[in-house]
């Protein structure tokens, strides 16, 4: 199960990486790399990846464990319409040919990006709360997850400048994030499946344990 929740960990992080400069390489060309345009895209991913965590809180706080696999998956479904990034292309049709471009940039952030950025940003802080729940014996001290999200993001950073970019074109990245959304998503649901199981298992033993220490 931990190598379960550690590859999705390292998938998610390299895919959060990943979408990053691929959005800006579709968007930043028609805008020019101007330090507001940049600034406006990384307050933007800032700010989803904020409130990706906030979700996690909440639903973490005021769900069981069924709950918040189920609300999950649901997300993971509605954003995968936009894996794709194509929409992102067609609404950069209508940049600004004057004036401050930021809010365009925001508002097509968030309308092409932004579903499956939100989405991906959760993984990795609900699934270490997933796995601290599980009956792993390293739940207790998931600390390795942090490590493979590392790798991911590093992994993520090298490969755009060094291998994807150099070698594959826009609409080859594209449907190779979304193919990469794909698997992580059932990745997710397997670690939600996993974590699932494993509290259900807790409860019953923890209920058998409760039971057979009324009968003595």
């Amino acid at each position: 199960m931990s190598l379960l929740f550690a590859v999705t960990l390292f998938v998610s992080a390299f895919l959060l990486f990943w979408m990053q400069p691929l959005a800006g390489k579709i968007l930043l060309p028609l805008l020019g790399g101007t330090p507001a345009v940049w600034n406006t895209c990384m307050l933007f991913f800032q700010g989803m990846l904020l409130a990706g965590y906030a979700y996690v809180l909440a639903v973490t706080r005021r769900l069981k464990t069924r709950g918040q696999v189920l609300l999950h998956g649901a997300l993971l479904l509605a954003a995968a319409l936009f894996t794709a990034l194509g929409g992102a292309t067609a609404a950069a049709g209508d940049a600004p040919a004057e004036g401050n471009p930021a809010g365009w940039l925001l508002k097509v952030l968030l309308l092409t990006v932004g579903p499956p950025f939100f989405v991906v940003s959760a993984t990795a802080p609900l699934l270490q709360k997933w796995f601290s729940r599980t009956r792993d014996a390293s739940a207790g001290d998931p600390y390795f997850l942090y490590a493979a999200s590392n790798a991911g993001s590093l992994c993520a950073l090298l490969a755009f400048p060094l291998l994807l970019e150099p070698n594959w074109t826009l609409e080859g990245q594209r449907a190779s994030w979304a193919f990469g959304y794909g698997l992580l998503a059932v990745l997710i649901l397997a670690c939600g499946a996993a974590a699932w199981r494993s509290r259900t298992l807790v409860v019953d033993a923890s209920l058998e344990a409760l039971h057979g220490g009324v009968g003595d």
